[in-house]
């Protein structure tokens, strides 16, 4: 309506998120992001930084963990020792520290910024999952949706992500003509895959974890598409669940290892997401994680078109 203002930047800023609460993928995607345009660009990924124990802006170092940075953006900074990783809640200050930096990026990656109007992104990427189309979904308290299904107008890409592998291509056209006669925006498929090799004290193939008995832990808004994933693969595991962005405590630690302690196997280990493992690694002991990336089933080269081509 014009009352309040949002700010654009010279620097291209891609925006990821969601219309709903909930797991969408956002952390794979950025990891996409990150990978298509780290070898042509200088990448920066800006986050609130969800549940850190720091406030303010802060730029990512070896000083910090996930307790500094929050899970997420501890991860990127972890795994991608090439880009900057900032956190702040006040996003237009970061993109102004981030501008004035000496090492300036050349292109920014929002994470879970869809609904955060006071930066006006360049290039804004929603992200709907497959079980929870928000075309088919509803407004708090009776859905999960956190504004209106009209919001998707502002995407300039949407991504239906955690695709089934069943998924035919009539499926497809069904979804894309529902999203794009009502928003006519271009559609993309994706789907979530698992690497072969779980990481850890040691790198073990996944199908040598047939041999060993599992504790699982996740705290993830959803952990439905591992559990299915090892049961597909005849691996044995029990499942410890906690909330998503769970801070784990000492009484958490102790309830872990005394399931891991209760397995009778000899060969037995303790696996997690990449994101619980950054909140986690140093509590436990033979604790492993295995990592995810989002795949797209068709058109990829469309998509990573519209975001080059944006970038420039």
């Amino acid at each position: 309506m014009g009352l309040l203002k949002s700010h654009r930047f010279k620097t291209p800023t891609i925006v990821v998120g969601n219309l709903s609460v909930g797991g969408t993928g956002k952390t794979p995607q950025i990891e996409y992001l990150i990978r298509l345009l780290k070898h042509t660009k200088e990448v920066a990924v800006l986050s609130r930084g969800y549940r850190r124990k720091t406030k303010g802006y802060r730029l990512a170092s070896q000083e910090d963990s996930a307790e500094t940075l929050g899970d997420e953006p501890y991860q990127y900074f972890r795994k991608f020792q090439d880009i900057s990783v900032c956190v702040d809640s006040n996003r237009v200050r970061a993109i102004q520290n981030l501008e004035s930096d000496e090492k300036a990026p050349e292109v920014i990656l929002l994470d879970d910024a869809f609904q955060h109007r006071k930066v006006c992104g360049g290039f804004n990427v929603l992200l709907t999952s497959y079980d929870k189309l928000f075309f088919k979904d509803f407004m708090l308290p009776t859905g999960d949706l956190r504004e209106m299904r009209s919001g998707a107008k502002r995407a300039h890409a949407i991504i239906v992500t955690k695709c089934p592998d069943s998924m035919s291509l009539s499926e497809q056209k069904e979804i894309e003509y529902k999203i794009s006669s009502t928003y006519n925006k271009p559609v993309f498929f994706t789907k979530i895959a698992y690497r072969e090799e779980i990481k850890g004290p040691e790198s073990i193939s996944v199908d040598e974890l047939k041999d060993y008995e599992l504790v699982l832990i996740t705290g993830i808004a959803q952990p439905k598409p591992l559990l299915e994933f090892l049961k597909a693969r005849d691996i044995l595991f029990e499942h410890l669940k906690f909330p998503d962005h769970h801070e784990f405590t000492e009484k958490d630690i102790l309830k872990i290892e005394k399931q891991y302690d209760s397995l009778s196997s000899k060969r037995k280990l303790i696996l997690t997401t990449e994101k619980d493992y950054v909140r986690i690694f140093a509590k436990l002991k033979n604790l492993h994680y295995i990592e995810i990336e989002t795949v797209f089933i068709a058109n990829e080269e469309k998509f990573k078109k519209l975001i080059i081509d944006y970038v420039g």
